[in-house]
This record gives structure tokens, sequence and C-alpha cells, in this order.
């Protein structure tokens, strides 16, 4: 067997992913804790480049990210059934509670997913979720996961849908980034929100490597260094809020003025060490390899500021995930799928639930209850067209 080694932090989703997807194929590894290990997270760095986990290394070769490619590749072997009842595409609340509705109506189902929570992963704290006095997203999508994978009948892979398509036999083809094709007879498309970009030239060399989108995963590789975080909303708050608890300083760059709700509003005025800057936007990326600072720009008076800070947490909000779709469904001007009452699409067969869709209230408990509407709806055109 190969020498196997996962950089981890505990609250990292795609950790929890790369260490469930080694031990459901027999893979040993050596775990190594970076939140907690100081000199291991320098070591992952030095290994790396990365100042972001996962980071699994395979015999001396370094794998950055849950790449799902990769690891079939090198482990894993098997043929997928010929062809699924029904797909469902993303793996957050709408579908995951999709995928468990249709499981109870003994249909074989495929959720195809980058991750297994979703958007949800991003927050601290929920409070409203029916039965919860308070739970994190990581907790609440971690019940989510367990209930889906004591149903029959459902097959959860990890991959990114990169196509969807209909052949001529009115079955619908998904496509993956690993070069896979799956074939379903329905399909829920649940893909929800990506997170937004600065949109500047020199970000994409920095993401990883000082520059991320998901403190609950790198966060504690920046304990007692400095961190800008970028946003003005309920996320950027709560963001900058945990953060000051790890960095040893937390500048918050604001475009305009804080539009988070005001429980949020009332903790982040009582922390010391947010430093907050605004209106502002920042404008430029400075470092090497890794981030060393940023330029950050006052839209009313055209004033620079440079900032030393070692990371970089965007929280500007996100964007349908819809790359996939092309002109697959309708969609409307904000690129959300359009559905009616009953989740149904304008394509027969294909269906939609939650963040991905025109709906107004992205919020988990909406997206749980429109997955299961689209599920029942599905399994009715399923009987319709059998």
């Amino acid at each position: 067997m190969p020498n196997v080694t996962v950089y981890s932090t505990e609250g990292c989703q795609y950790c929890r992913l790369t260490k469930g997807y080694l031990s459901r194929l027999g893979v040993p590894f050596t775990e190594v804790d970076v939140g907690r290990d100081k000199n291991a997270a320098e070591e992952m760095v030095n290994l790396s480049g990365q100042y972001g986990v996962p980071v699994t290394v395979v015999d001396g070769e370094v794998i950055v990210g849950f790449d799902v490619k990769r690891f079939r590749e090198l482990f894993e072997t098997g043929e997928a059934p010929d062809i699924y009842d029904m797909i469902v595409i993303g793996g957050g609340p709408a579908g995951l509670t999709a995928a468990m509705y249709a499981s109870r109506k003994m249909l074989s189902v495929l959720v195809l997913t980058e991750n297994i929570g979703g958007q949800a992963l991003e927050s601290w704290a929920i409070e409203n979720y029916m039965g919860f006095r308070l739970v994190t997203g990581g907790e609440l999508m971690q019940k989510f996961e367990e209930k889906v994978r004591e149903e029959a009948g459902i097959t959860l892979e990890l991959d990114s849908v990169i196509a969807l398509r209909e052949n001529e036999e009115g079955e619908f083809v998904a496509e993956t980034a690993s070069a896979r094709s799956f074939s379903g007879r329905a399909v829920i498309i649940t893909s929800g929100l990506r997170p937004r970009w600065l949109g500047l030239p020199e970000e994409k060399r920095f993401i990883g490597r000082g520059v991320s989108i998901c403190s609950t995963c790198d966060g504690p590789l920046f304990a007692e260094k400095t961190v800008a975080v970028v946003g003005g909303g309920n996320y950027a708050l709560t963001t900058a809020i945990e953060m000051s608890g790890i960095a040893k300083e937390v500048h918050l760059i604001v475009r305009s003025e804080l539009r988070a709700d005001e429980i949020y509003r009332k903790e982040y005025a009582s922390v010391e060490n947010i430093i907050t800057h605004k209106p502002a936007v920042v404008t430029t990326i400075h470092g090497d390899t890794l981030v060393q600072g940023i330029a950050i720009t006052d839209p009313e008076t055209n004033k620079e500021t440079r900032l030393a800070v070692d990371g970089i947490f965007l929280a500007i909000g996100h964007q349908p995930n819809n790359g996939f779709l092309e002109d697959f469904v309708a969609m409307n001007d904000r690129g959300e799928v359009m559905i009616d009452v009953n989740c149904t699409t304008s394509r027969p067969g294909v269906f939609a639930a939650g963040d991905i869709t025109e709906i107004h209230g992205k919020q988990v408990i909406v997206a749980a209850g429109e997955g299961a509407k689209a599920a029942l709806e599905a399994y009715q055109y399923l009987l319709r067209n059998r």
C-alpha cells in the first residue's frame, strides 16, 4: 500500500471528504492536524506552497485540495450502473433532502456534488433551524449526510458536473470534471451558489497562497497572523468575529455600509482587534509566492492605503452555480433557474430546488423543503413516463 499523509484542519469539509474517501477505499493514511500543530503547518506550506487544506502526500506526490480525478486514478476501480432513476446535482440541503425522499420511493439515486453541505458549511451558527437551539452549518450538514448514507439506493459521487445534456433516447447525461458520464431518467438541479471573487488580475495566483473563501477550512492556519476579511454582510461579520479569536489582527474591508443583521453587529462592535475600513475596496494584492499585503482604495476620495496582511478571506456574496447548464433550462436575468410551484423547470424531466432557483428565501430550511418537493414531483414524472 502507498504511504499516505493527509494534512487537514478540524472544521474543513474538504478534509473530511478526503479522509472519508480514503477510508471507504481501505487506504491507510496518517492524519496531521495543522490547525493544532504550528510546526506541521509550516511543514505543509513548505511541501505544497499552500496556505489551504487539505494537502495529501502519496508516496512523495503532493496533491492539493480534494482532487477527485487524481484520487480515482490512484485508488479506485469499479463501474457505475448503466442508468439511474434520478440524478441529483448538488449536495447541499436541497440535494441531500431530495435524494433521501427519492430513495424512500424505491428509486435508484445518484448524487453528484463537489462537496457535501454546500453553502450551508459557511455558517458558523444557525439559530433558526427547527429542532436545534444552535448548530453550526458543518454540524447540521453532517446530520444530513449521516441520514443520506443510511438510505438504500443512494450513491454519492464527489465530482463536479461540467455539462448536462439530453440524448436521443430521452435520457439525461451528466458529464464530470473527472471525464466520466452518468445517465439518469430524471434530474434534480440543486447546485446552489458559488462565491464571488474580487476580479483582480493577480487574484488566481494567490488562491490557496493567502487568498481563501473558507475561514472554516483555512482559518486555523493564520493563528497569530494578520488577516483581512472583505465584505459587509452576515457572512463577512461572522468570519471577522471568528478570525478575531484566531488571528492577531483582523482588517474588515467594507465597500459601503454594513448590511449584517443586528445580532452580528452587536457582537462585532465588542471585538477589539477588528479594524474596519469603509468605504474601501481592495485594488491590489501584494506578495511573491504568498500574500504579503493589499492595497485598498476609498472610492469617494481615491485615497490608497497599504495594509500588511498574511491572508485575505473573501465574503463578498455569491452567484448561481450554473456554468454547466448553458441553454439547457430557462434562467432569469440573474442566472437563476426558473421553476414553477412544484419545482418543475422548462425542460420535462428536469427539476430544480434550493439557492440555484429564483425563489427568494435563500435559507437552509427553505432549500430542504424545496428539495423534498422536487423529489416528489420527479417521482410522479417517472411514474407517468416509465
